[in-house]
């Protein structure tokens, strides 16, 4: 903008005022509040070509109070506002500045008052009664007067900004960790340790993390994973870590990998943390500046207890597996006594799963019954070989033997404290209970039986009717789906049923997938 321009607030906002998209951020965001069009131009002249921090600035101008609570309720970063005192009235700018911090709650940016009447509003008086920065005559702001106010108010502008980013930050880091125990949200977290990373090393994101060059993996005896990545690592997300060791290798970082520990090079930071599982967490990332000693020091001790909070993470994960598994073995344990359907379990499950899914369960009550599905003939540990495998009918003593399997089933789980296990118990001793109240073992109705049981009811029976037992040979789908249009309402949930018929190919997938013998 040429020296001699006097422009209005609305040539300023049309024309000067909005930098490119692309630059927005590379300028600090200067707002000239006075009626005298002359102290624009000073002012602009003093502070024309000046960098501070690393930033130009952008000078924005408003003739009075109220054009500059226009820019002020645009979507503009404003840093540092000069406000003269009198302009439409006496009190216009101290007027300006209560509103800023009252109504705008805008407790950052740094404002500073200015007037050419200093007898009209004594500056004690302004000091003590208003949010304010600094007060000055505007005589006394020479050229070097004012790049040093500038310069002082940017730097406690950009501080005030880096304790508010990192309070975010940790916010984050907060939520997310209870997350990762709640949920298992791994993501999160991660996403709010880069979040972090980015503010303590001083890189501008602008919250999209693309242009930056981040990597975090798990590496331990059995199991290595790169579990967020960002930038041109991207595409190794959820790949081996020994693929990104190849990287290392090639950039002559490897041995620091290796050596463990954290290092600061010319524009990154590695932390390689040993893990009490036997192996190694790591984080990197790319593109930091150069920072001060009280950086790196919290930098070290915000790496050291995320590694803590990761292996912390990789033992629930290797719990959650083991519980996982334990599952599976038992309920195939007592599968295995029927020959003919050793893949019965992983079947059920899954159209439990769909089911669940189906009728909008939150994601982790999905998870609870998908796990829990397997569980509900554990009762027949306790039914004779002779009963359970006789390939023809059963007889009036035989069925009331076999029926207390479910009871059994639930007195096994019930005395759980854990969750999967208790909506386990919930299944085997609901999931042969029907509709009309003539099941067992308490000959429940309706919606008083669990949805789990009822989810279960459909999946077992589905999948018991389309493969060969010893007792049967497997139905046709379409003798399969007219049973269960005779008994909706009957045995099973109406609701499921619909939801069966209207899903049958989904339903039959499941099925080839863990096929046991073809079925018709």
């Amino acid at each position: 903008m040429k020296d001699n321009e006097l422009v209005t607030f609305k040539k300023d906002v049309e024309k000067d005022n909005i930098p490119l998209v692309n630059d927005f951020d590379n300028y600090w965001h200067l707002l000239i509040v006075d009626d005298d069009v002359a102290i624009h131009k000073v002012t602009k002249l003093a502070l024309k070509k000046v960098e501070i921090l690393g930033k130009k600035l952008k000078l924005y101008t408003a003739e009075s109070a109220e054009q500059a609570k226009e820019l002020l309720q645009q979507n503009i970063s404003f840093s540092l506002a000069l406000i003269d005192v009198v302009m439409e009235t006496s009190t216009a700018g101290l007027d300006l500045v209560q509103w800023i911090r009252d109504e705008l709650k805008n407790n950052t940016i740094r404002l500073v008052l200015r007037t050419g009447q200093p007898g009209q509003a004594p500056a004690r008086d302004v000091i003590a009664d208003y949010d304010i920065n600094d007060y000055k005559e505007k005589t006394e702001l020479t050229t070097t007067k004012l790049y040093s106010l500038t310069y002082a108010c940017l730097r406690a502008y950009r501080d005030i900004i880096a304790l508010n980013d990192n309070r975010k930050g940790l916010e984050r880091i907060i939520k997310s960790s209870n997350e990762i125990f709640a949920h298992q949200s791994l993501n999160d977290f991660t996403q709010g340790i880069l979040q972090q990373l980015c503010t303590l090393f001083h890189i501008d994101t602008g919250g999209v993390f693309s242009n930056v060059n981040f990597i975090a993996a798990s590496h331990g005896q059995k199991f290595s994973k790169i579990i967020a990545a960002t930038g041109r690592f991207t595409h190794f997300l959820n790949h081996s870590l020994d693929d990104f060791i190849e990287i290392l290798d090639k950039e002559s970082l490897k041995a620091l990998y290796i050596k463990g520990g954290q290092h600061f090079g010319k524009d990154y930071f590695m932390g390689v943390y040993e893990s009490h599982l036997g192996g190694k967490n790591l984080f990197f990332i790319e593109g930091i500046k150069d920072i001060n000693n009280i950086d790196r020091q919290l930098v070290e001790i915000f790496g050291a207890n995320i590694g803590v909070a990761f292996d912390n993470q990789a033992m629930f994960e290797e719990m959650e597996v083991t519980q996982r598994e334990m599952i599976y073995r038992m309920s195939e344990a007592v599968e295995s006594r029927s020959k003919e359907t050793s893949n019965h379990v992983k079947r059920v499950a899954l159209t439990c799963q769909y089911l669940a899914n189906a009728v909008g369960m939150s994601e982790r009550e999905i998870d609870i019954i998908y796990r829990a599905a397997p569980l509900h003939d554990i009762g027949k540990i306790a039914i004779p070989d002779h009963i359970l495998n006789k390939p023809g009918k059963l007889t009036d003593e035989e069925w009331q033997k076999m029926k207390t399997h479910a009871q059994i089933g639930y007195d096994i789980l019930s005395p759980s404290e854990l969750t999967v296990l208790r909506a386990g118990a919930v299944i085997a001793g609901e999931h042969h209970e029907n509709w009309d109240g003539s099941g067992y073992p308490q000959g429940k109705k309706g919606e008083d039986i669990h949805i789990y049981g009822r989810i279960t009811a459909i999946a077992d029976v589905f999948d018991a009717l389309v493969n060969k037992r010893c007792y049967k040979k497997a139905w046709t789908i379409e003798e399969t789906m007219t049973f269960f249009k005779d008994m909706s309402g009957v045995k099973f949930d109406p609701s499921l049923v619909s939801i069966l018929f209207n899903n049958q190919d989904e339903f039959m997938a499941i099925q080839d997938k863990y096929i046991d013998s073809p079925h018709q």
